[in-house]
């Protein structure tokens, strides 16, 4: 009797051929990246860094710096919360003229239906300038024009998630019932009552919980633009940091670490209020607890503008106009020399490979991770690496990029490390979660049928879970593309350190170029995910 034949993988001829395909293209990206992990290991980073982390302990706890990060801390919340408060403001407006379920553009025929077309377009643009140009960026050009302090934190945020806002409002009222706003419409009524009375009732909680969860995300960006001197913790963080204060900083380091899970806990809090509440009916849910919900935002809002002694007066003053009109005719027209398209090309060029790479890292960090937060070795090593994960999280990438340039040198590779770090926890929490969520049906039969427990997850788990790990990454390098943009602001290379070089040069013809490459990057890369992600879900 002739030998069985062995058992092969029917897809092992294809993953080779994605493999190979994908080193093809990552191979010019790592070169472009500067990927060098031998610097990682290197005596006199080594001693660099070792003294530079040394000095971190013990923390600073004297009761005069505390309480310079007590206010740190509060600022840093009040900068999230009139930020979002002032996007919440811009965002209903342009939800409401953009989204198709009320555009005259979309839903006519009538006279003003061509004019109506081109606003709708011209709106819809705007949004993707408002929320493709980096928060960060936002803040540096406002410190320059405002000074120091929270004014350029809060108007950055209002104009970056005013558009984040307005876009996903939208899309949101779009995908929701438009037959009773189709109606009113229909009998005469305007568009404000169509929204209210007809698209608003079955869209007010997921709106309200997406709301809440940018909130969450403005607190962790509030904590970043201090890096350019746009108040809170950021702003504190960077003077210990140039200091070389090390006690300082890791005392910060902890509050960050604080306020990160603090915001997360209280946001998923309120989001489960939320659906709890959209489970027993609008009326009797949404209804009871909506007054209460909106007086405490509004008490909140008040508190922060109150507190940072920010009003809209002070926003929306003629002098204040004059002087944004004026730093915004610097920059105009933008310089478009070919020998600085060519230095700013490869600045592009330079931040695609960093963020692509610095995605390929912590995906590959963040599944490691993810497998122990799942549950798959014991309760303990599922408490310990989520603790990690939050941590790596918790460190803006801003403040990892500074670490990683003492630990490589300045440059794209010491970006490459920070956005890894940070993502890998962002990634391996999202990881665990998809993989705790998984059926477990696959993997049982396999076992049943004799497989070992690694192949039963290869096969049986994996498949399962394997697209939604996908979407996650595309998501997140989105995401990293606009942090790539601005990792050069400590000497990370890519487009941020030309703006920050341009700007600090006052060369506002320069730097207004680098701003346009960045945005055209964002929307290629949201375009080329989005793709993927179509193709994915297919």
């Amino acid at each position: 009797m002739s030998a069985a034949a062995p058992l092969r993988d029917p897809a092992a001829r294809g993953r080779v051929t994605v493999l190979l395909l994908g080193l093809a293209v990552l191979w010019p990206l790592l070169v472009v990246a500067k990927f060098r992990p031998a610097a990682l290991f290197d005596a006199q980073n080594l001693r660099t860094v070792g003294g530079f982390l040394a000095g971190f302990l013990p923390p600073e706890t004297g009761g005069e710096f505390l309480g310079y990060l007590l206010r740190a801390t509060l600022e840093t919340l009040a900068i999230a919360t009139a930020g979002i408060a002032l996007a919440f403001a811009l965002a209903v407006p342009l939800a409401l003229l953009t989204t198709r379920a009320l555009a005259v553009a979309e839903i006519g025929p009538g006279p003003g239906r061509r004019r109506s077309r081109l606003v709708f377009h011209a709106l819809r643009a705007l949004l993707t300038v408002l929320r493709g140009i980096p928060e960060l960026v936002w803040a540096l050009v406002f410190v320059r024009v405002f000074g120091l302090g929270p004014a350029a934190g809060v108007l950055a945020l209002a104009l970056t998630y005013g558009g984040m806002l307005a876009k996903v409002y939208a899309e949101i009222l779009d995908a929701g019932d438009a037959r009773p706003a189709r109606a009113i419409l229909a009998a005469g009524g305007g568009r404000l009552p169509a929204l209210l009375y007809g698209l608003l009732p079955g869209a007010a909680q997921e709106l309200t919980s997406y709301t809440v969860y940018r909130w969450e995300c403005a607190v962790r960006a509030s904590v970043v633009m201090g890096f350019v001197g746009a108040g809170g913790l950021g702003q504190l963080m960077d003077q210990a940091m140039k200091m070389l204060n090390g006690g300082e900083a890791s005392t910060i380091l902890l509050a960050f670490l604080a306020l990160v899970l603090a915001a997360d806990r209280l946001s998923g809090a309120l989001r489960r209020r939320l659906g709890e509440a959209g489970t027993r009916g609008a009326a009797a849910g949404v209804g009871a607890a909506g007054g209460t919900f909106v007086l405490a935002v509004a008490a909140a809002v008040a508190a922060s503008f109150a507190f940072l002694e920010l009003g809209f007066g002070v926003l929306l003053t003629r002098e204040s106009a004059a002087l944004v009109g004026d730093f915004v005719a610097a920059f105009l027209p933008p310089d478009l020399t070919p020998a600085w398209l060519a230095k700013v090309g490869y600045g592009a060029v330079e931040t695609l490979a960093i963020s692509a790479v610095g995605t390929l890292l912590a995906v590959g960090g963040g599944f490691a991770l993810a497998l122990p937060a799942a549950g798959r070795y014991g309760a303990a090593a599922e408490r310990t690496t989520r603790f990690a994960l939050n941590a790596l999280r918790s460190v803006p990438e801003l403040v990892w990029a500074t670490i990683t340039a003492l630990s490589v040198g300045l440059g794209p590779f010491a970006g490459v490390l920070a956005l890894a770090l940070h993502t890998a926890g962002v990634l391996g929490r999202l990881f665990a979660e998809a993989l705790q969520n998984a059926p477990t049906q696959p993997r049982d039969a396999l076992i049943e049928a004799g497989a070992r427990p690694a192949v039963a997850f290869l096969y049986g788990t994996l498949p399962e879970v394997l697209p939604q790990l996908a979407a996650y990454t595309l998501y997140r390098w989105e995401m990293n593309i606009r942090m790539a943009a601005i990792l050069g602001f400590v000497g990370a290379g890519g487009l941020g350190q030309l703006l920050y070089f341009e700007l600090s040069l006052f060369n506002y013809a320069q730097a207004s170029t680098v701003i346009a490459a960045m945005l055209l990057l964002s929307i290629a890369v949201d375009a080329a995910s989005a793709g993927l992600r179509r193709r994915l879900a297919g």
